[in-house]
C-alpha cells in the first residue's frame, strides 16, 4: 500500500477537464485544420512530399499515396458508423509522423511507412470498437453478504451516435446482470455537446442500464457535462445522479453508502464538499464517484474503500513499457489507470468506454475501452 499526501493545486492556472485549459484550447483550434480547403490540403500535402523528397518525383508520389490513404481510411469512419470526428486533424498529425518515417534510409522507409499503415488501421478501425472486460476482486470485513457483491463500473461514455461499441456496451450489461451500475461521468462527446442526435442517442443508451439495486451516476469534466445539459440529458431516465449526496443501499444485509460528488478537477474544491457530505460509516462499505482520480489521496484521509473515476482514459494512445503519453491529471502518470491502493482506500481509474472529441483523433492504442465489474466479498469468503 502506499501513502500520498493530498498536494496544494491552488497554484494551477490551468484544469484539465475545464473549459479554457489548454488542452481544451489546442483541441478547438486544432478542429479548425477541417476548415481548410480540401483541395488545398492535398496540394499543400503534395508539395510537402515533393519537397521532403528533394524533387524524387517516384518517391514524393509514394508519401503522398499513404497521405491520401490515410485521408481516405479517416474520411471513412464515420460512413462506416464506427466514429464521427473530423478526418482533417488528425490526418495532419499522421503526416507528421509519415514525414519522420520518410527520414529513413530507403528501402526500410518504406516498409516502415506499410507497417505504420497497419498500426492506424488498427488504432481507428479496430481497437477503440471492442469493449474489454475485466473482474476485480476486493474483500472487507464489511461485506456480510454471503456472496460476492457484483457492482459494475463504467465511465466516459462520450456519445457520438450509437455505433457498434455502445450496443455492445449494452450487450455486456443484460448478459452481466450486476447487483448495482455506477457510472463515473462524461456523457456526450466533446464535439456533440449541442446537439440533437447525440442526446437522443445517449438517453436510448443509459436508459437500458438496470440493475436491481439501481443505477447511479455523477456528472465529469464540467468541459463535457455541462450544468445547463446534464438534467436534461438524464431526465426521466432510470437513473439516480449523485449530486453532492449520498446513497444508502443495502444488499443482502451489506450495507454500502455511495458517496456521489460532483467535479471540478479542483481537488482544494471537491475536498471540503467531499467532507461535508460524508455520512458516518457505522460499517458501512463506502464508495467514492468522482469523475477524476485527482481526489483519490483525500480519499484515502477519509478512509474510504474504495474510489471509482476514469477521466485520463487511460491516455488513450500508451507506449510499450511508458504507458499513457497525455494523462489530463494533476498528478501525471501517478493515477494513469488500473487499480492503486493508497493506504485503506483501492482507487480504480477506468480506461472508459468513448473517445476524446474536438480536434483529436478517435484512436486507441494499447489501450482499449473497458468496463469494469467489481466482486466485493467478505473476508473469509
Amino acid at each position: 500500500m502506499e501513502s500520498i499526501k493530498p498536494k496544494d493545486f491552488r497554484s494551477v492556472k490551468n484544469f484539465p477537464g475545464t473549459t479554457g485549459n489548454d488542452l481544451d484550447v489546442v483541441l478547438h483550434r486544432f478542429a479548425k485544420i477541417q476548415d481548410i480547403n480540401s483541395l488545398l490540403l492535398a496540394a499543400l500535402l503534395f508539395l510537402l512530399a515533393y519537397l521532403l523528397n528533394l524533387g524524387n518525383i517516384t518517391n514524393a508520389a509514394l508519401l503522398f499515396t499513404f497521405f491520401i490513404l490515410d485521408w481516405i481510411m479517416l474520411w471513412s469512419l464515420p460512413r462506416a458508423g464506427l466514429s464521427y470526428g473530423p478526418p482533417k486533424p488528425p490526418l495532419v498529425i499522421l503526416a507528421l509522423g509519415r514525414i519522420i518515417l520518410n527520414f529513413i534510409p530507403a528501402p526500410w522507409n518504406w516498409v516502415a511507412q506499410m507497417v505504420g499503415a497497419m498500426l492506424v488501421i488498427y488504432g481507428f478501425w479496430v481497437e477503440p470498437h471492442f469493449i474489454r472486460f475485466g473482474v476485480q476482486k476486493l474483500s472487507s470485513p464489511k461485506i456480510k453478504s454471503s456472496r460476492p457483491i457484483r457492482i459494475l463500473h463504467l465511465a466516459d461514455l462520450h456519445v457520438e451516435r450509437i455505433t457498434y461499441r455502445e450496443k455492445q456496451l449494452n450487450r455486456m450489461v443484460e448478459q452481466l446482470k450486476p447487483d448495482l451500475i455506477l457510472f463515473s461521468g462524461d456523457i456526450l462527446n466533446l464535439s456533440y455537446l449541442k446537439d440533437d442526435l447525440a442526446w437522443r442517442s445517449a438517453r436510448e443508451i443509459m436508459e437500458k442500464w438496470k440493475a436491481p439495486y439501481g443505477t447511479y451516476l455523477v456528472t465529469g469534466s464540467p468541459a463535457v457535462d455541462l450544468e445547463e445539459n446534464f438534467p436534461k440529458i438524464i431526465e426521466g431516465l432510470p437513473i439516480t445522479w449523485l449530486n453532492d449526496q449520498t446513497a444508502e443501499v443495502d444488499i443482502e444485509g451489506t450495507r454500502l453508502q455511495i458517496i456521489g460528488l460532483t467535479c471540478t478537477h479542483k481537488p482544494f474544491e471537491d475536498a471540503p464538499r467531499l467532507e461535508k457530505i460524508i455520512s458516518p460509516q457505522n460499517g458501512s462499505f463506502s464508495i467514492l464517484l468522482h469523475h477524476s482520480p485527482d481526489l483519490a489521496p483525500d480519499a484515502a484521509l477519509h478512509q474510504i474503500d474504495l474510489h471509482l473515476a476514469g477521466h485520463t482514459h487511460g491516455g488513450q494512445v500508451r507506449l510499450p513499457w511508458y504507458g499513457a503519453i497525455v494523462t489530463g491529471s494533476l498528478y501525471g502518470k501517478q493515477f494513469e489507470a488500473g487499480r492503486y491502493h493508497l493506504d485503506q482506500t483501492t482507487l480504480y481509474v477506468s480506461r472508459g468506454i468513448g473517445l476524446e472529441g474536438a480536434g483529436a483523433p478517435r484512436v486507441r492504442f494499447l489501450c482499449p475501452p473497458e468496463i469494469t465489474l467489481w466482486e466485493l466479498s467478505g473476508s473469509d469468503q
